[in-house]
């Protein structure tokens, strides 16, 4: 007995150790969020306020003020920010409204593309500085944080943001500039 008594000690003790953080030890390379239940709206705006050299963005439905009012904050001070966005968020709302997210974006001086000749435009992506990738199911909208069941993943990792950088820019040379609400070409599926 006096022997499994040691090794059950030894293991538990081993276990301990290695389930102990270590001081200084680096964070995840990767956080995620949820809604119901969790702030991904703040999340995306505080990567936003920590981003130093450069954004672009895909988004398919883009309502949420908060984010709107981040990305023009981070142009502001000097952040390079460059939208694509779907043909659905560059057109005139139902209401009648000319006024959409490529227009307050435009309207802050931030280049606003439209992916127009695909059937949507489906991403919800951010690369931040060439290192942080922010992606998920997630809309930038009001819905996505306040009624919908969503998932967000921030990843910090360069060589992947090099990959969504390089998908950005294939979606960007077949995007148009954004100049005013758009009627969209039909797109046969």
């Amino acid at each position: 007995m006096p022997k499994a008594t040691f090794t059950l000690a030894a293991l538990l003790a081993a276990f301990l150790a290695a389930s102990t953080p270590i001081a200084g030890a680096q964070q995840p390379a990767w956080q995620v969020c949820f809604t119901p239940g969790q702030d991904c709206t703040g999340l995306i705006v505080a990567e936003i306020g920590a981003a130093r050299s450069s954004i672009l963005v895909q988004a398919y439905s883009f309502t949420s003020v908060p984010i709107l009012s981040a990305l023009k904050s981070a142009h502001v001070r000097g952040v390079d920010v460059v939208v694509i966005v779907d043909k659905t968020s560059a057109k005139a709302s139902k209401s009648g409204s000319r006024y959409s997210a490529a227009t307050y974006l435009s309207n802050a001086g931030i280049p606003v593309w439209v992916d127009v000749y695909v059937s949507i435009a489906h991403n919800k992506v951010m690369v931040i500085d060439r290192a942080t990738v922010i992606t998920g199911s997630f809309n930038f909208t009001v819905a996505a944080q306040r009624h919908n069941a969503e998932n967000l993943l921030v990843i910090r990792d360069p060589q992947l943001a090099s990959q969504y950088r390089t998908n950005w820019e294939s979606r960007r040379a077949v995007s148009v500039p954004y100049t005013g609400p758009i009627t969209a070409p039909a797109v046969e599926e």
